[in-house]
């Protein structure tokens, strides 16, 4: 395969690529938003203990049953909102809190979610991974246009 061959390749991949990522990424919130949220309302989440201990720890006047089912909602919500073109301005501010909230265990919790020093449970790492959800979620605001002055 020549050059200009493997150039022609790589410029059609790159554009096509540039073409599905704001979709796909879109959908990809969606998807784990929704469906983990979906899973709460529904009381089949694995992460029931984990959020149980911490509101627990952080809102104890909350019965879990109340919470859960807000907590579930509130995620649907915020995956709807990336599903939307444009409401990554309602999804950001909702996405905030959420991942303050979802980080907390990693203090408050570290039983639950640290093995050693530095060697997290399965629970801290499903918590750390959310590193990617927030890059993901920066990287498709910053294709918002400006608001623009009247």
């Amino acid at each position: 395969m020549n050059k200009d061959t493997l150039v022609r390749i790589d410029g059609a991949v790159i554009g096509f690529l540039r073409t599905i990522y704001m979709p796909l990424g879109r959908l990809a919130i969606f998807t784990v938003f929704f469906w983990f949220g979906i899973l709460k309302v529904f009381g089949f989440s694995p992460a029931n203990p984990l959020v149980s201990a911490l509101l627990e720890k952080t809102l104890p006047f909350i019965t879990f049953g109340q919470f859960i089912v807000l907590f579930g909602v509130y995620e649907m919500v915020i995956g709807i909102a990336f599903l939307v073109p444009k409401a990554e301005r309602l999804a950001i501010p909702l996405l905030i809190p959420h991942m303050v909230a979802t980080i907390l265990p990693l203090i408050l919790l570290p039983s639950v979610t640290w093995q050693t020093f530095f060697v997290p449970t399965l629970e801290g790492q499903y918590i750390i991974k959310n590193i990617v959800i927030i890059a993901l979620a920066l990287s498709l605001a910053t294709q918002l246009n400006p608001i623009q002055k009247d």
